[in-house]
């Protein structure tokens, strides 16, 4: 057989051959359609998520977290059996039942919306052939209360950070950022030292929704040497892929500073100041936003860029809530008797 006999022969050796031979180890006759969906997230968040929000399905109508098995056996129910148990479990979502308090609108219908995710992934997968199209979620009133706290009142908070301790600079250097740029929670929790760079004053970070895409965001000059300081305090590991913010109590010192972590920050410091409003990470960046559209006598554009919101109409909401034209009608009509 020649050269030219040869390729051919293996040419079609290959063309003729069961693919199977090669996919064989990657096709699963029962595949994990919930893990596949959790790997199909890039946020760590995301997936935390969606996790807690199946298991919460099952946990309710079974009685047990899911498993490979017991996920497979509810999409291969048939349609009308499946829209029957989804809907039984909204209902005690709604009501309350087995719970301490009825959920929320918003928190009913991302459970909902995590259930609708794993049975798309199923049908993907060729594990399941019903859609929950026919349950529709709770009207829900996005960011109803916008209102967060006066620039004086933050002012206060900022002021409890006893500066010339360890904890006091993280935590300045913490509330600054959470301010000056209205990041969230989980933005501020997943940032490294690389991320900052106090040549330029910018900062890299991983905004909502945007998967592993970074983004680059000014500084102003007291955050960035509120930070520089913080840094230069701790010493120690700080290597570019180090936590820029990290823990100090004994049991997690040195570790990533959590979502949760920052958020006692925050409750702490604004309890000691005396702040009667309930605080968060998320209300410092409501509060924000709030100054902001204040002291740009109402430049949407111009704040939209500052809360990186991609809808102008979900800003338009703050603008909305922080006016007073209810009570100034109100007032109006009240004085014309």
């Amino acid at each position: 057989m020649n050269q030219s006999e040869l390729s051919t022969h293996h040419l079609e050796t290959s063309l003729s051959a069961k693919i199977e031979r090669c996919f064989a180890p990657l096709l699963d006759s029962d595949p994990d359609v919930l893990q596949q969906l959790l790997a199909d997230k890039h946020s760590l968040n995301t997936k935390r998520a969606y996790e807690k929000d199946v298991t919460d399905f099952f946990q309710t109508m079974t009685g047990k977290p899911p498993s490979r098995d017991s996920v497979l056996e509810f999409l291969h129910l048939e349609e009308r059996q499946a829209v029957a148990v989804v809907l039984k479990y909204k209902a005690k979502l709604i009501s309350g039942e087995g719970r301490k308090a009825p959920l929320t609108e918003a928190t009913v219908n991302r459970r909902l919306a995590a259930l609708k995710s794993l049975i798309e992934m199923g049908r993907k997968m060729g594990t399941c052939c019903f859609s929950l199209e026919d349950i529709k979620g709770e009207k829900a009133q996005k960011y109803r209360d916008t209102a967060g706290i006066e620039t004086h009142a933050f002012e206060r908070i900022l002021g409890q950070c006893d500066r010339a301790t360890l904890a006091g600079k993280r935590d300045y250097a913490l509330l600054r950022l959470l301010w000056g740029n209205a990041l969230r929670r989980n933005e501020v929790s997943q940032l490294n030292v690389s991320d900052f760079d106090p040549g330029v004053a910018t900062l890299r970070i991983l905004g909502k929704g945007r998967g592993t895409q970074s983004e680059i965001v000014d500084l102003g000059p007291a955050t960035v040497r509120a930070i520089a300081d913080w840094l230069d305090a701790r010493g120690g590991n700080s290597a570019p892929q180090a936590p820029l913010f990290t823990s100090l109590d004994f049991a997690h010192f040195g570790h990533r500073l959590t979502g949760d972590g920052i958020r006692k920050i925050v409750v702490r410091h604004s309890e000691n100041a005396g702040v009667k409003k309930q605080m968060s990470p998320h209300r410092i960046r409501h509060s924000a936003i709030t100054a902001a559209l204040d002291a740009t006598d109402d430049n949407v554009r111009k704040v939209q860029k500052l809360s990186r919101h991609k809808k102008l109409d979900t800003l338009m909401i703050y603008d909305d809530n922080r006016g007073r034209d209810q009570q100034d009608v109100t007032e109006m009509l009240d004085g014309m008797f």
